[in-house]
């Protein structure tokens, strides 16, 4: 018998406790099975928790419902919620009284023996004692729905910063796009009478501007900032709400009283003497209001408690869109960034190529205008005003010099027409891009 394990789970939709034995190695998806046959509560809309607020893990087994050890294993509990509910209709009827007890109270001022009526209180002190515990375990079944709530706000904070960090840095590499695109535009204006020109490259840039533009609606996360905080507002509330501790001193008093009634009693001599229930029944009707004062409170405090676990839910998937919003943003800048320094560059490098090829035919032009002159000039000697016949003949060593120009001017003449040949090709090349 000590070697069997035994779960009890809390209904929290109607206060009910259901025990289950469980099987050597059973699975957590059949014990849900067999808690949809005993509640009715569908396997999906299951959400057990821990006294923690830890969530039942689905990989493990069943198993993990009961705790090591012998002490305190007959009293530990699983609490059941339905996550299609986040309302509660409590507070619920009290548990059933016993026929002896129901007697006395039905008609408190009966006489009855001492002996019998000894059995009739301590069925009576039970009762109370029963109500008490009641409501401690639906308190714990609403403080475990609390540090539930808790730890997905945690992941809600969590995931928030994480959403602010990114649109931070969005909006930062937004300026400084916004403001290096305005920078280039306006050297690029002040370069096209003189430089290169491309409608098809301003025109793009244009076109990244207006996308950048559109990329900052996704760095706008105010409307979810202030959800977040209104909802982190309410859970601060509920946590220093009365109702989020424990409200049962006026039946532990009660308890106590019962108890002390019930000593009373039991010091009377057993004679043939006769007593009522008047204060018994006084107690019992106390306990059973209190009961269902405290209950109200309890399940209006839980209720709220799911409604505000509901909408941490519903938020998470808004944040996750909004993040991957604001990543989808910032690898587009960064892309158009990269793609305008990549033009730029290109830009560079056909003005370079430009300015090379013009220096080269000037210094062609020199040498073709230097060359001849000097080849074609006729020599005179000193003392003769007249020039030699056979000056205008060009000598030997002329005519190797002057085959030398026309070859050097031939290889420039090529150079000059592979570079023309090049930087046209990379002009069509930025054109198609």
């Amino acid at each position: 018998v000590l070697f069997l394990q035994i779960v009890h789970i809390l209904n929290m939709t109607s206060a009910k406790i259901v025990s289950f034995l469980l099987h050597p190695e059973e699975s957590l998806h059949s014990l849900q099975n067999r808690i949809e046959f005993e509640t009715g509560i569908s396997t999906g809309n299951q959400e057990l928790l821990l006294e923690t607020g830890i969530c039942l893990d689905p990989r493990k087994p069943a198993s993990q419902c009961v705790i090591d050890g012998v002490r305190g294993w007959d009293s530990y509990m699983v609490y059941l919620f339905d996550k299609s509910k986040t309302v509660y209709d409590g507070p619920f009827a009290s548990r059933s009284l016993s026929d002896c007890v129901n007697y006395i109270v039905q008609d408190s001022k009966i006489q009855l023996p001492i002996p019998q009526l000894r059995k009739v209180w301590a069925e009576a002190v039970h009762y109370v004692i029963g109500l008490k515990e009641d409501y401690s375990r639906l308190f714990q079944g609403q403080r475990a729905a609390m540090l539930s709530l808790l730890r997905y706000n945690a992941n809600l904070i969590k995931m928030k910063n994480n959403m602010v960090s990114a649109s931070q840095q969005l909006k930062a590499k937004l300026e400084f796009f916004h403001q290096s695109i305005r920078l280039d535009l306006e050297r690029y204006s002040d370069q096209m009478a003189y430089g290169i020109s491309s409608e098809k490259m301003l025109k793009a840039w244009k076109e990244m501007e207006e996308k950048a533009s559109q990329c900052a609606q996704a760095e706008d996360i105010g409307y979810l900032d202030e959800q977040i905080m209104a909802l982190h507002t309410e859970i601060v509330e509920l946590q220093k709400s009365p109702y989020a501790r424990r409200q049962g001193e006026v039946m532990e008093t009660l308890e106590q009283r019962a108890i002390d009634l019930y000593k009373q009693l039991k010091t009377r001599p057993p004679d043939q003497a006769y007593s009522d229930s008047t204060d018994m029944v006084k107690i019992i009707v106390q306990t059973v209001q209190s009961q269902d004062r405290v209950l109200k409170e309890l399940f209006g405090h839980l209720s709220k408690l799911l409604g505000c676990k509901q909408k941490i839910i519903d938020l998470l998937p808004e944040i996750e869109v909004a993040l991957n919003n604001i990543k989808e943003a910032d690898n587009s800048v960064m892309q158009m960034q990269g793609k305008r320094q990549r033009e730029i560059w290109h830009l560079l490098k056909i003005a370079c190529t430009q300015s090379s090829s013009r220096s080269l035919v000037s210094s062609s032009l020199e040498g073709t205008a230097s060359t001849p002159a000097a080849t074609w000039l006729p020599q005179s000697s000193p003392g003769n005003s007249a020039p030699h016949p056979l000056s205008s003949l060009a000598a030997p060593e002329d005519g190797e010099n002057f085959a030398d120009v026309i070859r050097e001017n031939v290889n420039y003449l090529e150079l000059f027409s592979s570079i023309l040949q090049e930087v046209r090709q990379e002009q069509s090349c930025m054109m198609v891009s």
